[in-house]
Parts: structure tokens; sequence; C-alpha cells
């Protein structure tokens, strides 16, 4: 049984904002990570505490977009 065109693009969608999701929730834990860890409720050193909050930071605003764009380029190459 196959899906039709209407279907198989809805199950991609589901599927890619269940990875951005996925992407900016993870990015939103190594912020908060790196809070605790430079409040010293971690004990690690202050810069690994410092790095992952950058990362986070980074992550959640810029990796998702990326993705999301070469999602979108992906999608006009294959018209």
């Amino acid at each position: 049984m196959s899906r039709s065109d209407r279907e198989a693009a809805e199950a991609l969608a589901r599927q890619r904002l269940i990875i951005l999701s996925a992407v900016r929730f993870s990015g939103i834990a190594l912020v908060m990570l790196g809070f605790a860890i430079v409040r010293k409720v971690i004990d690690l050193p202050w810069a690994v505490g410092a790095v992952l909050a950058v990362v986070g930071v980074l992550e959640f605003f810029f990796l998702s977009r990326f993705i999301a764009r070469r999602w979108n380029t992906g999608d006009d190459q294959r018209r």
C-alpha cells in the first residue's frame, strides 16, 4: 500500500519538525548545563560551563536554522 504524495509530504514535515525541536531542546539543555557548571552547582571547571553555554546558544539559534535551510534547498533540487 503506497502513500499519496500529500501524506508523504506531511510525514516528512512532521519528522523534520521533531528533529528541529530536538535540536532546539538539546541546545537549551546545554545552556542550562553550562549555567549549572558556571554557578558551581556541578563541580566542573568554569571554562567547561562557559563553553557548553556558548555551544548551546549557537546550537539553538544557528544549527536549527542551518538544518532547515539545507532541507529547503534539498527540496528545490528534488523538484
